[in-house]
């Protein structure tokens, strides 16, 4: 433009006069400095020439930089990550220990050749990771991440905003407002609710049992607890959740100075979801016993079985004896998202608190969570304020601070890969993906039961798969073995990634399907292999030992 001047290598212009400005302040600064630190303009220029490469700026080097490491490294994603056809490379821990027990972290100089840096760590890092693509990396509900969202995620980085204030993340700030406010929305709670993102089920579930707690402390005894500390009483105070609810629930008691006594587990009916009568007479022990219940946790979608507990029916227990209702709907939130399986989630709406995940359902890279509250004024327990970050004339003006409704202070702009993904592929494609998972789980359940050398556990309500392989010789502790056997034989040859878990103290194998690429004819194959490893594991001969995963294929195939 017309007055201004390139004034640095690399495209960045200035007016001339803004920068001898610039330059006589850092020189009139560079006076107080010891002898040692002092540069004159000209060398400061130079020293901070040395860094323009490291950071993506407004220079076209950079730029042309970014571009160039940011193929590279896509290159090396593909090839050492993306491109395989197994789950795992099957490499045992010892291996990958010793692969980095030598190596210099932080060398003096830099790499000579950055491009086989990136061939090095691809090689030592990425090919022996736990490829969540393949249909048979089955073990947790650990999703594979949308391609779009993979394209916000170098934007999320490249960006580096900072969610606690509005003056490190303007734009962003305004972004998770919305996304939270569609959120409460789609889970259908009243106007005046409100939420803010986390890194996932476990600081979601701690989020709404602090709050809980907190309300109920200053409902009951007028006790601020932000301010004085738990109140005497505290020993007393107990949160109830089924038996199979997720262990976050005695570790947040435990981190709330409740302890984990103060977990009451409820029984369960035959489908494994918390039993309402149970409940009643569990609240009704805990009035002899001069217990105090504060919160119940119900859960839409446990981990092992995707149990949904009944929210309507516990909802109205939690009005009827005041007492603050969470449902933990990491796993099950996305059901919310498909047509035909929404309704399992009603009295979803009737919760003080829900907590749900996008690394999961909706198919986020991780870390990506959220945190809702039905009436958002009780988000206030938590609030604190700081003049470096977020004044409250902040407030006074309009200006939105996050941090307040968080645990966290610097916090990632994680709510731009989900608009992103959501915008990109639509409510109907995450609903359709949902569905895809829980009918092949469905139709997995059913091999199962063709298969005789197979037990299945109980009937999927969700994605997972809980079942066991019935060894012909016996039960018990020897079933437990041959089954742990097959786990670990399978992963050690790259097969395929199974989870266990325990039924009633019998060791049991786990599909987790979570992948909408993942079809019956993959669940069958796996099924194959798993009943093949029972059989080589309970032969006495030497050939017990399991082929690999391509031998294995060409042997299912026949």
């Amino acid at each position: 433009m017309p007055g201004q001047e390139d004034s640095r290598a690399g495209g960045a212009t200035r007016g001339s006069a803004d920068w001898e400005h610039t330059y006589r302040e850092q020189e009139e600064a560079a006076k107080g400095a010891g002898p040692e630190d002092r540069l004159d303009s000209g060398e400061q220029e130079e020293e901070a020439g040395r860094f323009e490469g490291l950071f993506l700026n407004d220079s076209p080097y950079s730029q042309h930089l970014y571009r160039d490491v940011m193929r590279k490294a896509g290159d090396v994603l593909i090839r050492e990550f993306a491109a395989r056809r197994q789950p795992y490379s099957g490499e045992k821990p010892h291996r990958l220990r010793e692969l980095f027990e030598g190596r210099e972290i932080a060398p003096e100089e830099p790499a000579e050749d950055w491009k086989a840096l990136f061939e090095e760590i691809g090689a030592e890092v990425l090919r022996h990771s736990a490829v969540v693509t393949d249909p048979a990396c089955a073990a947790h509900l650990h999703c594979p991440p949308l391609m779009a969202s993979l394209a916000a995620e170098a934007w999320i980085s490249g960006t580096n905003q900072s969610m606690d204030s509005w003056d490190q993340s303007m734009s962003g700030t305004m972004l998770e407002e919305a996304v939270v406010a569609w959120l409460c929305s789609l889970f259908r709670f009243p106007e005046g609710a409100d939420g803010v993102f986390t890194s996932g089920g476990t600081q979601s579930n701690f989020m709404g049992l602090l709050l809980a707690r907190n309300h109920f402390a200053s409902a009951r005894w007028g006790w601020n607890v932000q301010h004085r500390g738990l109140p005497l009483a505290a020993g007393r105070m107990c949160i109830l959740c089924s038996e199979a609810a997720h262990f976050t629930v005695k570790q947040s008691a435990a981190l709330l100075g409740l302890g984990e006594q103060a977990v009451v587990t409820v029984p369960c009916d035959e489908r494994r979801r918390m039993s309402p009568e149970a409940l009643l007479g569990r609240l009704a022990q805990m009035k002899a016993a001069d217990l105090i219940p504060i919160a119940i946790v119900a859960t839409a979608g446990t981990t092992d079985y995707g149990s949904i507990d009944p929210l309507p029916e516990i909802a109205a227990i939690a009005e009827e004896h005041g007492l603050w209702f969470h449902v933990d709907a990491a796993y099950g939130g996305a059901l919310a998202l498909s047509d035909r399986h929404a309704g399992r989630l009603e009295g979803l709406e009737r919760a003080d608190s829900v907590t749900v995940d996008f690394h999961k359902g909706f198919y986020q890279p991780v870390s990506c969570g959220a945190f809702l509250v039905r009436e958002g004024e009780r988000l206030q327990t938590i609030r604190l304020h700081a003049d470096y970050l977020n004044p409250e004339e902040d407030e006074e003006e309009g200006v939105p601070n996050l941090v307040v409704k968080s645990l966290q202070t610097t916090r990632r702009f994680d709510a731009l890969k989900l608009y992103v993904s959501l915008r990109y592929y639509g409510r109907r494609v995450f609903g359709d993906m949902v569905d895809q998972t829980i009918r092949v789980a469905a139709g997995t359940a059913r091999l199962i039961e063709r298969e005789p050398k197979l037990e299945l556990m109980a009937e999927p309500e969700l994605g997972t798969v809980v079942f066991q392989y019935n060894p012909a010789d016996g039960e018990g502790a020897h079933a437990d073995t041959v089954n742990a056997g097959i786990r670990a034989a399978l992963q050690e040859e790259g097969a395929c990634i199974l989870a266990r878990t325990r039924v009633n103290g019998r060791l049991c194998l786990k599909l987790t399907i979570l992948n909408p690429l993942t079809t019956l004819a993959h669940t069958a194959r796996m099924l194959r292999w798993v009943v093949l490893a029972g059989e080589r594991l309970e032969s006495d001969s030497p050939e017990a030992e399991l082929a690999g995963p391509a031998e294995l294929t060409d042997t299912v195939s026949r």
